[in-house]
């Protein structure tokens, strides 16, 4: 697989407003080739997800899970832009599969990486590179390291970056935009909790 640089991935998202992880995908599939990775995302129907992403999404719906034990559910809120589409079986799947999601073993305890608090992500990295340099690498790869270890932290306990609990080749946000492109509008989770018997909600 192609090492992609970031640079190329920010020059094909300012171009089709693609999401960062489709199109780093797509430089990947196209061998870093931006003209035919463009055409790809064309093909999947995700140029233009990011074109949406300043629209607001002020409709949706609050959907809950619970376990069939009864020991853990949760309640999520997935907005979109109008009522139509709220009502589609698309999105109302698209909520049901998130509600399971977040009452799933991966327990996600963030919506976005932003949301992590600084010194939780300060806290960690300074672990990560504590444990980098004792393995006594170059400073260019002490660098790599940590910020492989903190993208799998992301994925552990982010949402929209965890692997869909039904389907690991996608994350939950390759997923909204999935459902986005098919219905044509802004598709997002606005907030989540999760509630475990015995617990303080998460």
């Amino acid at each position: 697989m192609a090492d992609i640089p970031a640079a190329l991935v920010k020059q094909l998202r300012d171009m089709t407003s693609a999401g960062m992880m489709d199109a780093k995908r797509a430089l990947q599939d196209a061998d870093g080739d931006v003209d035919k990775a463009m055409v790809l995302l064309r093909e999947r129907g995700l140029a233009s997800i990011g074109k949406r992403a300043g629209r607001a999404a002020n409709q949706g719906r609050i959907e809950s899970y619970i376990h069939f034990n009864n020991t853990v559910g949760s309640l999520v809120e997935v907005n979109c832009e109008t009522d139509f589409v709220a009502n589609t079986d698309d999105f109302k799947q698209l909520a049901k599969d998130i509600a399971l999601h977040v009452a799933s073993p991966l327990a996600p305890q963030y919506l976005t990486r932003d949301d992590v608090p600084s010194a939780v992500a300060d806290g960690e990295r300074h672990v990560y590179e504590v444990q980098a340099k004792e393995t006594g690498k170059p400073d260019h790869v002490l660098a790599n390291i940590v910020e492989g270890k903190m993208k799998s932290f992301y994925e552990q306990t982010v949402l929209l970056d965890q692997k869909f609990v039904k389907d690991d080749s996608r994350t939950i946000q390759q997923l909204l935009d999935e459902v986005s492109t098919k219905v044509g509008e802004k598709v997002a989770v606005r907030r989540f909790v999760r509630y475990r018997l015995g617990e303080d909600a998460g």
